[in-house]
């Protein structure tokens, strides 16, 4: 049957983006116009950052969207880790996990803190709480566990840790925005959880960063340490940063987070696709959500037993590459092996986290990721299997 204009039309747009550069994660934005609208007032103001009318809009719903008691805005999640742990007033050493962004390892550092890292469960990549017990001394301050591709951590084990020790726990949650566990929102677990709002995460303010929080003393010293512990104009009471998130970016929040239920559940149906097409590859595995949690398909991480589908991780990203296709090695290298760590730690005290990052391959996911083009890195995959 001979196609009519409009199926030309769409035939053309497939083969132009099917074929095309394909990213690993692509931003939600708003329209261009709805970011226009909400900004437009800042011009009769003149309120550009201090949190400002757009600063407080977007903690009070983000307050009530995340089902948490406190939230503070930061210029990014980062600044939410390092200034968080100063706040706690953490000593000694910190027990984390090594499968993570550079971020979470950094803030430790930075903060003069030693990290001792504990590896992961081989099935959701979350710290392996079984070995946290083990690691603890009369050092240890604090807990700083991550929540990884959306995996959820075992919070009831680790608090019991923390409880029976008197351990702090902070939560890197910036791969789990919106979602909850067993009802509850995730930002509400530990002493603090720390989220991004990185233009590549699920929800974006460009750059943005929160602290979530029960305990109103927190709160005011991280205030004091995002605003140079100023408390008036002729007042600064401690030794503060800057982290305070602009009302340009509060505003792009705004915008998104009105959207970003239809965002989820678009990336939904392109990891449910993904599925369809490689749960029966031998070799390949991929994230299995867990029923306690309520996803927010943030990232597609593929495991490659190399021995089962005849090549590695890396020559499935080679070809990928070949073709445009932005795949990334997330998390690899580990942070225990960065390189400036040289000398310091040993990435082979963590054995499971070394192999899964060696094997592991996140896939393009972004609620517009056309159903053909999640066909054709499939496809490119498939044919990699011998």
């Amino acid at each position: 049957m001979p196609m009519n204009s409009n199926d030309k039309n769409y035939s053309n747009l497939v083969d132009k983006y099917v074929t095309g550069k394909i990213l690993v994660t692509r931003s939600s934005m708003p329209a261009y116009e709805e970011y226009c609208e909400e900004i437009k007032d800042i011009w009769d103001t003149r309120w550009l950052t201090n949190m400002g009318p757009k600063h407080k809009k977007l903690q009070e719903e983000l307050t009530k969207y995340l089902g948490v008691e406190k939230i503070d805005l930061l210029t990014n999640g980062h600044m939410a880790l390092e200034l968080t742990m100063q706040a706690l007033g953490l000593t000694g050493e910190v027990i984390t996990t090594p499968f993570t962004f550079a971020s979470t390892t950094h803030a430790i550092v930075r903060n003069g803190l030693t990290p001792v890292f504990c590896d992961i469960d081989p099935e959701n990549f979350t710290i392996d709480t079984a070995k946290i017990e083990a690691l603890i001394t009369d050092k240890t301050s604090a807990i700083v566990p991550v929540h990884v591709y959306g995996n959820i951590c075992n919070i009831e084990e680790i608090q019991r840790l923390a409880d029976k020790y008197g351990l702090k726990v902070i939560y890197d949650a910036a791969h789990t925005f919106g979602e909850t566990y067993k009802g509850k929102g995730v930002g509400s677990f530990g002493d603090v959880s720390c989220f991004s709002f990185h233009a590549t995460k699920v929800f974006n303010t460009i750059e943005g960063g929160a602290v979530c929080f029960k305990d109103q003393s927190f709160g005011d010293k991280m205030y004091d340490l995002k605003n140079f512990g100023i408390h008036g104009p002729e007042i600064v009471e401690s030794v503060g940063a800057n982290a305070k998130m602009n009302e340009f970016s509060a505003a792009m929040g705004i915008c998104n987070l009105r959207h970003v239920d239809a965002e989820i559940e678009k990336r939904r149906k392109v990891t449910e696709r993904y599925h369809e097409r490689l749960d029966g590859v031998e070799g390949v595995r991929l994230n299995k959500v867990s029923p306690d949690v309520k996803p927010n398909y943030a990232y597609l991480p593929a495991i490659f037993d190399e021995e089962k589908f005849g090549c590695g991780r890396d020559e499935v990203f080679r070809v990928l590459s070949e073709h445009n296709i932005g795949a990334r090695k997330y998390f690899y290298p580990l942070t225990n092996s960065f390189d400036c760590f040289a000398g310091r730690f040993d990435p082979n005290d963590t054995p499971v986290a070394l192999k899964i990052s060696r094997s592991v391959l996140t896939l393009p996911l972004y609620a517009d990721l056309m159903t053909e083009q999640v066909d054709r890195i499939c496809d490119l995959i498939i044919s990699c299997k011998k």
